[in-house]
């Protein structure tokens, strides 16, 4: 869904460093008085981004300064290597990241926790077949286009299996957006997996393709496999716990904001990414509707049924669908060797936040 994804050796990178444990981390952190957040006395709260439309409501909340109590530092990073790095080391307080990492993070120990699934893909990412390549079979010992690590592989791997091939009976190519585009076009990789603008120029670029699975198909539609969260540092958790809540309050209320007014939201998000509007409202939609782009924007219900907290069924999976998807996830990290067992889900995922706000009645 993203032009940058995460590897499975960022986390193992991460776990090497020497600032793994936050709580010798940051000399900042540790000495940092704490002050209650108020409209008089807004608490600076450092979050971090990649240029994606997924994650902008970040602007929003800032720009409308829906929270008060908070001063959002939001800086778009790129290189998600940094933005974890920075977390495991207390100098970064939130992330917005797609949502397979969590089992590869319990397996190294990585203090980063997932504190709520924020969108699923909703047609944006699509397996897509070079000329001549009918089917699954036909990609056997041949290189596919994935990010290794990532959800692309996943997708990927359980595509094939799906249609009968096994995950390892081809050979992943770990290229970014525009290396996968070039390099289907020129035909040195014989499928891949594509998200929106670019699987529209694989198409454009490349007669005889075809897309043979998007997001939206029934599987992944009711897995949410594919899909965007937010992250905590651990020690953001644990000794701002008051911060935390209203951070995901923020992102939440950005999202009603952008629902009712989502003209003057989507120019917020293109200006704070840099993007032209028609870019926004193609990933997230120009109406306010959750099914108006490529991604599902989750509201706060919505969130929290998929999270287990709050009653009710979700629009994708059933109440508390973050226990299946992560197993799902930890399960495929096991067959490519990502990570070394089975973790329970509260390895990875605090939901401390999102309780915290749903008994206040929010």
């Amino acid at each position: 869904m993203k032009l940058i994804r995460y590897s499975a050796a960022l986390i193992t990178a991460l776990a090497a460093g020497s600032c793994l444990l936050f709580s010798s981390c940051s000399k900042e952190e540790e000495t940092a008085t704490s002050t209650e957040a108020t409209e008089a006395t807004p608490q600076k709260v450092k979050i971090s981004l990649f240029s994606w439309p997924g994650y902008a409501f970040w602007f929003v909340a800032k720009e409308k300064n829906l929270v008060p109590e908070l001063d959002l530092d939001i800086v778009i990073i790129e290189d998600p290597y940094e933005s974890f790095g920075q977390m495991a080391a207390g100098q970064l307080d939130v992330t917005s990241s797609t949502v397979e990492y969590g089992p590869i993070a319990a397996d190294q120990d990585v203090p980063v926790k997932l504190v709520t699934y924020t969108n699923p893909s909703y047609g944006t990412d699509k397996i897509i077949l070079g000329p001549g390549v009918n089917s699954a079979q036909d990609l056997i010992g041949k290189e596919v286009a994935v990010l290794e690590g990532g959800l692309t592989q996943i997708y990927m791997g359980i595509w094939l299996e799906e249609q009968g091939v096994k995950f390892d009976q081809v050979k992943y190519s770990n290229l970014i957006m525009d290396d996968a585009v070039a390099a289907m076009v020129s035909g040195k990789v014989a499928a891949g997996e594509f998200w929106e603008p670019f699987g529209g120029k694989v198409m454009e670029s490349l007669p005889g393709a075809k897309v043979v699975a998007t997001s939206k198909d029934l599987y992944f539609k009711k897995t949410a496999l594919l899909g965007d969260g937010m992250y905590m540092s651990g020690s953001f958790l644990e000794s701002k716990p008051e911060l935390a809540k209203l951070t995901m309050k923020a992102y939440f209320a950005a999202v009603a904001y952008w629902k009712e007014n989502p003209k003057e939201a989507n120019e917020i998000m293109a200006k704070g990414l840099n993007f032209p509007v028609s870019d926004v409202e193609l990933v997230i939609g120009a109406s306010g509707e959750a099914t108006d782009g490529g991604i599902y924007a989750f509201n706060y219900e919505e969130a929290g049924r998929f999270m287990g907290v709050i009653e009710g069924e979700p629009p994708f999976g059933a109440n508390n669908e973050i226990t299946r998807h992560w197993k799902l996830t930890n399960d495929w990290w096991i067959k490519f060797g990502a990570v070394k067992k089975s973790y329970p889900m509260e390895a990875g995922v605090d939901l401390a936040p999102f309780k915290a706000l749903t008994a206040e009645g929010l």
